[in-house]
């Protein structure tokens, strides 16, 4: 597993609700902004239901936006968090910091399965003798539940992941499983990119390195 000397700064970040809005720029390359609503509300429904992608793209100057969520945190606790301008923006009276970068290589379209690089320069703890859901690809590569999404089945739950794996149109070789972590497990990416992908529900999962 691996460990860090640095602190948590925020703890209890388990099941905590988010939104997200992607800003997506097509200029002389593509660069999506990632605003995240955590620790400024808790993304409520009906200003969520309410936002107009359209309108938020024309409004802060994107070639257009997308709405990722709500989401549920599945980490316990986050530490030292750089690499990223923290910017305040409101989206449809949703407050939302800047909170990564993704790195676009190829398509723009959600593929589920496939691997997108992010620059979110953070550390997440995931506490010992806690529950935590993974992704195995042929290769032998983990990949750890960071959030669920109700946006596309509004009843995943924390209750409904055990089973997640029988829901999933998983490709050849890959396989879903849960465990109990026997000791604290840290995933530092304050030095280099993240790498993330999501399944058919647009759950997402990063890579444990």
């Amino acid at each position: 597993m691996s460990t860090t000397s640095e602190p948590r700064l925020v703890t209890g970040t388990r099941e905590g609700r988010y939104g997200e809005v992607l800003l997506v720029k097509l200029d002389e390359g593509v660069s999506v902004e990632v605003y995240n609503s955590y620790m400024l509300n808790d993304c409520p429904q009906d200003a969520w239901d309410a936002l107009d992608a359209e309108a938020l793209a024309a409004e802060h100057g994107a070639t257009f936006a997308i709405l990722n969520g709500p989401r549920y945190w599945m980490m316990d606790g986050i530490g030292k968090v750089d690499n990223v301008d923290r910017t305040l923006a409101t989206f449809g009276g949703i407050e939302m910091f800047k909170v990564a970068t993704i790195i676009i290589e190829g398509s723009l379209e959600r593929e589920t399965y496939s691997e997108r690089t992010i620059n979110r320069g953070s550390i997440w703890f995931f506490d010992a003798g806690k529950d935590v859901y993974e992704l195995v690809s042929p290769e032998g590569k983990v990949y750890i539940l960071q959030a669920y999404c109700t946006g596309v089945d509004p009843t995943m739950s924390v209750a409904s992941l055990a089973s997640l794996g029988e829901r999933l149109s998983l490709p050849e070789g890959w396989s879903y499983r849960t465990r109990v972590l026997d000791e604290e497990l840290v995933i530092d990416t304050t030095g280099h990119y993240a790498t993330v992908i999501q399944d058919d529900f647009e759950n997402t999962y990063t890579l444990v390195a």
